[in-house]
């Protein structure tokens, strides 16, 4: 179900004409500590913002119903596949801001400009404390039959495996690409099940020895309230894979501007707020993401680990690859 965070109705949010000092969101970011940064634009611009949560396919139907009577000026979303998919189903228009331009890197925004990424979070490689075999260093390893039996990931469905597949089709090819993910899904240690903080669960408690998750949420473990997550982040570190050669893979929290904006200039106004250092540090520090721009000083559990390379492939590629990746892993048999 759709969740409405705003102090309107729906109903108001719907009506036309749209009020002058708002900007209206439709956000598939469900982190409370979002409010702070709405809250904080607001207090500097006197522009109100109003929130409709839901799943990507919800709110991009939603959008696709509306057409050009939408109130909505931006639409967020946790992935750059899912922005592709918008960019397909015509959701947004092109955007000229020097601000934008300036501050976020090529490859996390759309190559015309129509969405651009506010924060990042990297797929990285988990293995217990001090027991990481001295070959392991990339993600091609991960199919080394030497692990055979020993790694925890969740199931290839997961939006995160299919961008990452995605990546690995960009920059291997297709037909290594599926031998890597065959000798992956030859060497789990179990079926997937559950999300990322459950491989690490897992990791820690011995069921396998090598983990795959975003490093978002061994952040979130780290500042857990629950002593027994605290203890699964302690047992556990990770690495960046392919830092010898083309870095690590990042995906991407991103927006736009939408088709039809009646707010377009406060939309405008609000993107760019979103990639100020103090919009970023909040990004980072409430739920332990990358900032999107660099340089920006964050603190927290991830904060030592900010210096890292990626892999330079901007994130379009993820939805443009996604039904290719779908498709190898159907063959490979990846559960």
């Amino acid at each position: 179900m759709l969740r409405h965070l705003s102090a309107l109705g729906l109903a108001l949010l719907a009506a036309a004409p749209a009020l002058a000092q708002e900007v209206n969101l439709y956000s598939a970011r469900h982190y409370d500590s979002d409010l702070r940064i709405y809250e904080n634009f607001t207090a500097q611009t006197g522009i109100r913002v109003n929130v409709i949560e839901g799943s990507d396919q919800q709110l991009l139907q939603r959008l696709e119903t509306e057409g050009v009577n939408s109130p909505a000026d931006i639409f967020v979303t946790v992935d750059g596949g899912r922005l592709y998919q918008a960019v397909q189903a015509g959701v947004f228009q092109p955007v000229d801001s020097a601000i934008l331009d300036d501050r976020v890197p090529a490859n996390f925004r759309h190559p015309d400009n129509l969405w651009f990424g506010l924060s990042a979070r990297a797929r990285v490689i988990f293995t217990r404390k001090g027991e990481r075999p001295d070959w392991l260093d990339d993600y091609e390893d991960l199919a080394d039959p030497r692990l055979e039996g020993e790694i925890c990931i969740r199931s290839s469905s997961n939006i995160y495996n299919i961008s990452m597949m995605a990546e690995m089709i960009e920059v291997m090819g297709a037909e290594a690409a599926e031998a890597w993910a065959q000798g992956v899904a030859d060497n789990l240690a179990r079926r997937p099940q559950g999300g990322d903080r459950d491989q690490l669960r897992a990791l820690a408690a011995g069921e396998c020895s090598v983990a795959v998750s975003n490093t978002y949420y061994w952040g979130a473990l780290a500042q857990s309230e629950d002593p027994a997550d605290r203890a699964v982040a302690d047992a556990v570190e990770f690495f960046y894979p392919n830092q010898s050669n083309r870095g690590a893979h990042v995906n991407i929290s991103g927006a736009g501007v939408t088709r039809y904006a009646p707010n377009r200039e406060n939309a405008i106004r609000f993107l760019e707020y979103l990639v100020s250092d103090e919009a970023q540090s909040i990004f980072a520090d409430s739920n332990n993401e990358f900032p999107i721009v660099p340089g920006v000083v964050i603190h927290g559990p991830v904060a030592p680990f900010t210096e890292f390379r990626n892999s330079g492939v901007n994130v379009s590629v993820y939805g443009l690859n996604a039904a290719e990746a779908t498709d190898i892993f159907d063959r490979v048999g990846f559960p």
